[in-house]
């Protein structure tokens, strides 16, 4: 399929062409990247190490942290050395990849943040029931279910973006490489495609979002029959799930329920979920949730102990 195209380097315009403001970008993209694999490592490391964090709740925040580090890593290193360059260059082979990989990792936070919910409403409708249903060889499943579809979801967004050929120009106006911008450099009718793609994309963020926000709902009319205390606990957790769930799916929505066109609002809200949301999942979970705060303080304290005994 790509035998049928001209254009083997596409340009990427970035998000300013100014040589001032693309240092200005260099800078606060450099930190947000690096506060992003700091605190997503961080909670990994702790989840993984303590013991306290092994309900189900903690083993879906494990692979949340790690697609929004992946997320975060397949757009942003690239992104912030470009703004080191002139002009910013990518290969055709380069450009799928990065389609692939940013959909493979956005598609399994989706599908995890289904999962955390499901987690939640089995917690509080069904709490006598909890362990039971939500066992650890459930949990495994249902993770393996969403790499598998992730992988589904991407693999068939990139075989409709081969299907076309791309004769010039090969400018993208963006700052990394995403089906929408991409599809308006095809050289060839792309009603149809466009079509499958939004049906692809448009359908799980708008579906997902749906059945997220109907689940909540469900959970926190749920939380009535809950003491005070209860009901303290698990409304702090809701609203944590329920700030990333927003957070996530509007600007993704916005971006992938349209036609192929771009506006200049498009860039930004691409920047809110690519790189934003992913460092800000794991302030609203830490600071939100007193167990993962007592297990970083546990897992602190260990290190300042064995780094006396050495």
């Amino acid at each position: 399929m790509q035998l049928n195209n001209n254009v083997t380097v596409f340009i990427l315009v970035g998000l300013t062409e100014d040589p001032f403001r693309k240092k200005m970008v260099f800078v606060v993209f450099l930190l947000l990247y690096l506060g992003t694999l700091l605190s997503n490592l961080l909670i990994i490391t702790t989840i993984k190490t303590s013991q306290a964090l092994g309900s189900p709740m903690y083993f879906f925040l494990f692979y949340l942290s790690l697609s929004d580090t992946c997320l975060s890593t397949c757009i942003a290193p690239r992104m912030i050395v470009d703004t080191l360059l002139k002009e910013a260059t990518i290969s055709f082979s380069e450009c799928i990849i990065q389609v692939f990989a940013s959909h493979v990792f956005g598609c399994l936070e989706i599908f995890i943040l289904i999962i955390m919910a499901v987690d939640r409403y089995v917690a509080i409708c069904k709490p006598l029931h909890y362990m039971t249903i939500m066992s650890h060889q459930t949990c495994v499943v249902l993770v393996l279910m969403a790499w598998i579809g992730a992988f589904v979801h991407s693999s068939t967004q990139i075989c409709l973006a081969l299907s076309l050929p791309f004769c010039g120009p090969n400018e993208i106006d963006h700052y990394f490489c995403d089906l929408q911008p991409l599809l308006k450099l095809a050289c060839s009718d792309i009603y149809v495609v466009n079509l499958l793609l939004v049906s692809n994309s448009g359908a799980i963020c708008t579906v997902s979002f749906i059945i997220l926000m109907v689940s909540y709902i469900i959970i926190l009319r749920s939380l009535k029959n809950y003491s005070a205390k209860g009901r303290q606990k698990a409304l702090s957790t809701c609203m944590s799930h329920i700030m990333v769930v927003i957070l996530f799916f509007v600007p993704c929505i916005f971006i992938y329920t349209r036609p192929a066109t771009t506006f200049p609002l498009d860039k930004m809200i691409a920047v809110f979920y690519t790189i934003g949301t992913p460092l800000l999942n794991p302030l609203i979970y830490t600071l939100r949730n007193a167990e993962v705060k007592n297990a970083m303080r546990m897992l602190w304290k260990k290190k300042l102990v064995s780094d006396r005994i050495k």
